[in-house]
């Protein structure tokens, strides 16, 4: 990893890449997203402040637990005068999101549990089918995966025969 010397306060989207582990597309996605941010030089050249690089990891690192940017940018937005989160800030936040992700790997849970009886089924259109149809809470009205309103279905019941 590249060594910036620290008298060097500005730095290029090239060199936030090389340190942060980032490619320089995630960097402008990020930054057209509200999560990070930089100046432009007389050339039109991005220039970053080192605090990116920090804010970088706090991002990539929330993602990899499966934190939506849109939730991410909403936890920097909250930050005072938008400044780097520290080590209370990440252990306030992750708090924050860990009912989210406990909810998230409960589900998942239950989908792997009936991914089987999904493929047994083949079809996705049984009454029951879990994935389609979880609980089965349309069942005892009509079948299928698709549904239709009833005014849709009369329709295709008169053509049909």
């Amino acid at each position: 990893m590249p060594k910036i010397p620290e008298k060097i306060h500005e730095l290029t989207v090239g060199q936030v890449s090389a340190r942060s582990g980032a490619a320089v597309s995630a960097l402008h996605f990020y930054e057209a997203k509200g999560l990070i941010r930089s100046r432009r030089t007389s050339g039109n050249q991005r220039r970053f402040t080192r605090d990116t690089l920090r804010r970088v990891a706090f991002i990539r690192a929330a993602q990899r637990v499966g934190i939506p940017l849109a939730t991410i940018r909403e936890a920097l937005a909250e930050l005072p005068e938008e400044r780097t989160p520290d080590r209370e800030d990440w252990a306030r936040l992750s708090a924050a999101w860990r009912s989210e992700l406990d909810a998230r790997i409960q589900q998942l849970g239950r989908l792997r549990d009936h991914l089987t009886d999904c493929i047994g089924c083949g079809c996705l259109s049984l009454e029951n089918c879990v994935l389609s149809n979880p609980g089965d809470v349309f069942g005892e009205r009509l079948t299928g995966s698709q549904l239709l309103p009833e005014h849709e279905r009369a329709v295709r019941r008169d053509r049909e025969g």
